[in-house]
């Protein structure tokens, strides 16, 4: 019987990581690789933006709240004609951008690896090479999106009508009220829920697929063993991946803050902002690639060095 493998170390990877920063975007550091590098980096994280909603609502505003709610019902019942086709059309847009971006960064994550784990600076290569890859990549995540919608919509749509008579109701009871806070709840287990499946997905399951040239269901049933086995080890890749996200956060706020928030703008311009923070992603990526290895040679996916200008890899 084999032996498992040490439980993995989340301090361990750190200093490969750093060193693989450095050999990839610094030794030498060369514009035109950074850009190149840059665009795969850019694919891999379309549609990965932010935002936030913030909802302030005092009794005092009810009355008026109701109003714009009368007011808002009245002009739809008024203008359903011309309404419900631009709704339909707008929807049907923002679908389509959105497998188009889908699309583009499933195959983007599979070009950016193969960057960062090769040391090179190339688009059409690895585009051809891992075209079968990033399409199944593409159907797990339209798969798990229609799934997240499923299961937060309803949710949603019943936080809405909470929401609905609490505006219409002079004193809210104490059920509706504990009611929308469940729901809110609910619905922020369920994106957490959703948010580690993709973060799981892009750290291991897309290496896995690149090393067994196996589809994401393949690929995710291979680590869900590994997850079966280590369960408190991923627990505190999370963790500590959040906690260098935060540490980055504040190092990136401190840096917009000493420019006078000139690299906030920068890092803000689409493309131009993924190269100049091309050194963070480079090591997020080696960080979960020398993580993953660490649970035997079957998941090293970073070549050796080169011993008298030779490979000790075999010839693939």
């Amino acid at each position: 019987m084999t032996a498992l493998p040490q439980a993995p170390s989340v301090i361990a990877p750190l200093t490969p990581a750093f060193d693989r920063v450095k050999l990839v975007l610094f030794q030498p550091f060369d514009a035109g690789r950074w850009f190149v590098i840059g665009f795969c980096a850019w694919l891999a994280t379309l549609g990965q933006g932010g935002g936030g909603f913030n909802f302030n609502y005092g009794f005092d505003d009810r009355r008026r709240g109701r109003e714009v709610f009368d007011e808002a019902r009245q002009f739809v019942i008024e203008n359903l004609a011309w309404l419900i086709p631009v709704v339909i059309l707008a929807l049907l847009l923002i679908i389509a951008i959105g497998l188009v971006l889908t699309w583009l960064s499933s195959r983007g994550r599979f070009m950016f690896l193969h960057c960062v784990r090769e040391n090179v600076a190339e688009v059409q290569a690895p585009w051809t090479r891992f075209g079968p890859h990033g399409d199944s990549l593409f159907l797990f995540r339209v798969i798990l999106g229609l799934i997240s919608l499923g299961l937060i919509l309803p949710t949603v749509a019943g936080g809405v009508l909470v929401i609905l008579r609490l505006v219409h109701s002079d004193a809210p009871g104490v059920l509706p009220v504990l009611g929308a806070i469940a729901l809110v709840l609910l619905v922020i287990v369920l994106s957490l829920a959703l948010a580690v499946v993709g973060k799981l997905t892009t750290d291991f399951v897309v290496p896995i697929m690149t090393l067994r040239h196996t589809r994401c269901l393949e690929g995710w049933r291979e680590f869900g063993a590994l997850l079966k086995l280590y369960p408190g080890s991923f627990a505190l890749y999370l963790l500590f991946q959040l906690a260098i996200h935060l540490v980055i956060g504040v190092v990136v706020f401190a840096l917009v803050l000493l420019t006078c928030c000139c690299a906030g703008c920068l890092l803000a311009i689409p493309y131009l902002g993924t190269v100049l923070y091309l050194p963070v992603l480079v090591f997020h990526r080696a960080y979960s690639l020398h993580f993953l290895a660490q649970f035997g040679p079957d998941y090293d996916l970073i070549p050796p060095p080169l011993v008298d200008g030779q490979s000790l890899l075999p010839a693939q």
